[in-house]
């Protein structure tokens, strides 16, 4: 720190200046000066010569300068009598000086409540507790960032099943899914990630899909980023596409298999194929008769006919469409009579993976999935079965003027699904 020789500022004072001086981008500055010395004041001074600052102590008789910059600028704190004695004006009269601002005050964004959970009425269900304690919902897709601030908290286990076989034919593809995999270990060896032979648990994400799903699932009710359907449930993390997003029947079943044989309550499947398999349907069958309720998205083939996906088209299976912000079907959103309901699905707000930002808008029947998928956690762990949890959400879903093969039973409907007047 760069301090002007004439300071009458006693040591404690400076010490506790100098700390402030230390906080970053979202540092309350002037409000920390304000407390320490009510007549104090930040001031940001951009200038062509340093010698401006000598001008400063000048005006102001004393100053302490917090920080300066690469380009050309000081932060420093000055009498508040300095913003409105002249000083400023004359100050500004000088060649040098580029501008004279008071430092302002930034805010981290606070908790956003995605629309969907809001349309849904989730907020109604976490008002009264329910909140999905107990629940153990398998995310089954690319994996899920399990280092997310929004996430990690809730992270259970899980195992990867991407043979990819015949997937990556593009070996450049197949380099850049690599180079992507890569960054996330290194992300996650930044964050003190226990590694096994250099690499993170091969069931983390490096795409970023499974992890927008589990947020939507499941994002910590805490204040910051955003807050999913059943805040306080159980995420695993159950890998079976890979990081270009594509994967084989087989990956699937595997990894439908294993989310039965733990015994967990739900298994969301944001995926699927336009043909039937003979082994995934055997797989949702098994998960099925061992007490796993699945939930699967419909597809985005839409506008079409009769055109679900697998395993959404299964009757073992929860089809779900997904739609608008104003109780439209979506446009994508595959249709036919395996459709059991619908959630919201366009433009939804979830934790994503992404060095750019930590949280994404997506649009898909992938992103409505996960809703319903939450909801059948917190009903089994209210002590419902499998099938009862299915006939539960489909029974109590609000008609919002669909027909059923656009909507089956009707939009998703927390409180009504699990008892809330």
């Amino acid at each position: 720190m760069t301090e002007s020789p004439s300071n009458s500022f006693d040591p404690s004072r400076r010490d506790v200046l100098r700390s402030v001086a230390g906080v970053g981008a979202f540092g309350l500055v002037s409000d920390v000066i304000d407390e320490i010395e009510e007549n104090l004041v930040a001031i940001n001074v951009g200038y062509h010569d340093d010698g401006v600052l000598d001008t400063i102590v000048t005006l102001a008789n004393d100053i302490d300068i917090l920080r300066t910059y690469a380009w050309g600028a000081a932060t420093v704190a000055v009498p508040e009598l300095f913003l409105s004695d002249g000083s400023v004006q004359t100050l500004q009269t000088d060649d040098s000086v580029r501008y004279v601002e008071r430092d302002q005050t930034a805010q981290a964004f606070e908790q956003q409540l995605p629309w969907g959970i809001d349309r849904v009425d989730s907020n109604v269900a976490h008002e009264h507790g329910r909140t999905g304690t107990g629940s153990d919902v398998a995310i089954i897709d690319t994996g899920i960032d399990s280092y997310h601030p929004d996430l990690d908290a809730n992270i259970g286990e899980g195992d990867s099943f991407t043979l990819g076989i015949g997937i990556l034919s593009d070996s450049s593809e197949q380099k850049r899914a690599e180079r992507k995999r890569e960054r996330v270990n290194q992300k996650a060896t930044r964050a003190g990630a226990t590694t096994q032979g250099g690499l993170i648990s091969d069931w983390q994400d490096d795409n970023g899909h499974g992890t927008h799903c589990a947020g939507i699932v499941a994002a910590m009710n805490d204040t910051k980023g955003v807050v999913g359907v059943s805040p306080d449930a159980t995420l695993h993390g159950v890998k079976v596409l890979t990081a270009l997003g594509s994967g084989t029947a087989s990956d699937i079943a595997s990894g439908i298999e294993y989310v039965a044989d733990q015994g967990w309550d739900v298994g969301s499947l944001s995926l699927g194929m336009g043909q039937d398999s003979s082994l995934l349907r055997e797989a949702c069958q098994y998960a099925v008769d061992q007490g796993t309720l699945l939930v699967a998205a419909t597809g985005n083939s839409g506008p079409c006919t009769d055109c679900v996906s697998y395993p959404a088209a299964y009757p073992e299976v929860v089809g779900v469409g997904a739609t608008t912000s104003d109780d439209d079907l979506a446009s994508f959103s595959s249709t036919g009579p395996e459709v059991d309901l619908v959630a919201p699905g366009a433009n939804i707000r979830s934790t994503y993976l992404s060095f750019l930002s930590s949280y994404q808008s997506l649009s898909g029947t992938s992103m409505a999935c996960p809703h319903v998928a939450g909801v059948g956690g917190t009903l089994m762990a209210d002590g419902y079965s499998n099938t009862e949890a299915a006939e539960r959400l489909t029974a109590t879903a609000e008609d919002i003027g669909l027909s059923e093969t656009e909507a089956g039973g009707g939009l998703l409907d927390v409180p009504a699904a699990i008892g809330i007047e």
